[in-house]
């Protein structure tokens, strides 16, 4: 199984759909999570439902570990989160997400054991369940609809999960086969442009014509010329100019 780092259970309490806990592990999986548990699933496992739900994610449902109690299946978690998105009246750290899976990470990283609990789709976990957690993890929804379908929640948490534990930047530019134009491509496409407009006439009057190709050759170092886009250039200035003296002859 692919594991970049040991990263938590997923504990699904009580669940009531196969199809939701088939989703949960596609979720997980999309991340690189693939330690599931499962509390007395309503339906019973395994699950058909389930595993038809899962599709590429199967390999994940075949390893799950059936619980018949919450306790058993926290037996080795020394950091466990519940997760809620209502008030429970009860003393206990509340984590964003984000929060939660950098704490999370942070743990496991010190020789810990994390484990995440997600409760049933009617109503989320009970207060019993939650008074087993260390802390809870508290998603910011729309406080008049806060209901979260389980494999929403099991996804939104894992996505956190892996911002926290692999790098990922914030923007990457697909190059698409080509690379960057250098100062030199630039300076040439700068250099064809200028020739053409000269000779069209552009430069006028003559005092403005230095200003005027000094903004085109800034205008050419501000955009993020690659060096397809200068061949592309190129090759329409030198298309309109052949057209022009095909029409002139």
């Amino acid at each position: 199984m692919y594991t970049q780092q040991a990263g938590p259970a997923f504990v699904l309490v009580r669940p009531q759909m196969g199809e939701n806990i088939g989703a949960a592990s596609r979720a997980m999986w999309n991340f690189g999570l693939d330690r599931m548990r499962l509390v007395s699933p309503r339906d019973g496992w395994p699950n058909p439902k389930a595993t038809a739900m899962a599709s590429g994610a199967g390999r994940l449902l075949d390893n799950a570990i059936l619980s018949g109690t919450l306790p058993e299946a926290l037996d080795d978690s020394t950091l466990t989160f519940a997760t809620t998105a209502r008030p429970r009246g009860m003393t206990k750290p509340v984590y964003s997400p984000e929060a939660a899976m950098r704490a999370a990470q942070e743990h496991i990283a010190q020789g810990g054991r994390v484990s995440v609990m997600f409760g049933p789709e009617r109503a989320g976990l009970e207060n019993a369940d939650i008074a087993q957690a260390n802390a809870i993890i508290s998603v910011p929804v729309n406080p008049e609809f806060p209901s979260l379908n389980l494999a929403q929640c099991v996804l939104l948490v894992a996505y956190e999960w892996r911002r926290a534990s692999a790098e990922a930047p914030d923007m990457v530019t697909e190059m698409g086969g080509t690379e960057w134009a250098s100062a030199v491509e630039r300076d040439h496409l700068s250099t064809h442009y200028e020739e053409v407009l000269d000779e069209a006439g552009f430069f006028f009057p003559e005092t403005k014509a230095e200003g005027m190709k000094v903004n085109l050759r800034n205008m050419w170092s501000r955009m993020p010329l690659t060096q397809a886009d200068v061949r592309m250039l190129h090759g329409m200035l030198r298309q309109m100019v052949r057209r022009r003296k095909d029409r002139a002859e």
